[in-house]
């Protein structure tokens, strides 16, 4: 690794056909837009792709005329931004099963688009959670995702980009405790360190514009992990005012909210306490079953406020 080269552009450097996949689903896949955009820049083939809450078979192609609900279609609302922006339109959608189907389903695109690598991008760090902390976030489908790729070991490389420190506070994750976990991911040599999205970037402006997109379009369930990231490359910090936030919600918008933390597959699914649980998962009630009867045995480790 050199200084003057981000470890996570290294690591894809070479790769023909990269995949970027929102691993906790929702609007998960736009956290990754701004890797993506930079990529294709660079000439790279990239597949956008997202486990979806919507009733899709496995894996389906999201194009702008795909049929699917008015009030809420994440990847269809991505594909049609992308099309009014001259970019490749299609975003692949995932059904939002157990790790095995999902895995078979990661299978058929890698072998359909001829993929040699594969990011996982999570809105928020709770994917970084190894299960013993004070609370877990919503852990079921970024674990699924995670244990999912984790197997495809024929795909030379697999990362896992967050996007959003901070933001899962709001379910209870202690970010002190996630600071601790990439502490030890940097000690196992799987941590590809951090990489600030400059907020006056080509990238981060069509970002924004992606999710100010996405926001009107979605009025009823707009995106608050996209939604606070966007301030966060506007400048924005603390408090800030979102037309769609939580009542009652205190929001701490800041810069590092804007920066990518990333991670090999491998390094991180190693560290989990429980993803061999999930293995032979077919669907997420599965998942969701199994994480709680894990939570059951283990002793959480203390939460701690930041001492700064």
């Amino acid at each position: 690794m050199e200084l003057g080269v981000p470890p996570l552009f290294e690591a894809l450097r070479g790769r023909r056909s990269v995949v970027i996949a929102g691993a906790g689903g929702g609007f998960d896949v736009y956290a990754g837009l701004p890797l993506a955009l930079a990529l294709h820049a660079e000439g790279v083939a990239v597949q956008l792709a997202n486990l979806s809450f919507v009733d899709v078979p496995d894996p389906t192609e999201v194009t702008p005329g795909t049929q699917g609900p008015e009030e809420y279609f994440p990847e269809r609302t991505l594909s049609r931004w992308l099309a009014a922006n001259h970019l490749p339109p299609a975003v692949w959608a995932f059904p939002r099963t157990g790790v095995r189907p999902l895995r078979e389903a990661y299978r058929a695109l890698v072998e359909r688009v001829g993929a040699d690598a594969i990011v996982l991008v999570d809105g928020g760090t709770d994917i970084l959670m190894r299960g013993d902390e004070s609370g877990l976030g919503t852990p079921e489908e970024d674990m699924t995702s995670l244990a999912a790729v984790a197997g495809l070991t024929e795909v030379p490389t697999r990362l896992v980009t967050c996007l959003g420190f901070g933001i899962d506070a709001y379910h209870g994750v202690n970010h002190s405790q996630v600071l601790e976990n990439i502490a030890a991911l940097d000690r196992a040599g799987a941590y590809l360190g951090a990489l600030s999205i400059p907020s006056g970037s080509a990238e981060a402006l069509l970002y924004r514009d992606a999710v100010a997109h996405a926001q009107r379009h979605t009025p009823l369930r707009p995106s608050i992990v996209n939604g606070q990231i966007a301030a966060a490359l506007a400048g924005e910090a603390g408090n800030v005012r979102l037309s769609y936030r939580p009542a009652n919600s205190t929001l701490f918008v800041n810069p590092l909210m804007a920066i990518y933390f990333s991670f090999t597959v491998a390094g991180l699914a190693g560290r989990s306490l429980y993803l061999d649980r999930l293995e032979d998962t077919l669907s997420i009630g599965q998942v969701a079953s199994r994480i709680q009867a894990f939570r059951v045995e283990v002793t959480p480790r203390a939460a701690r406020a930041f001492p700064h």
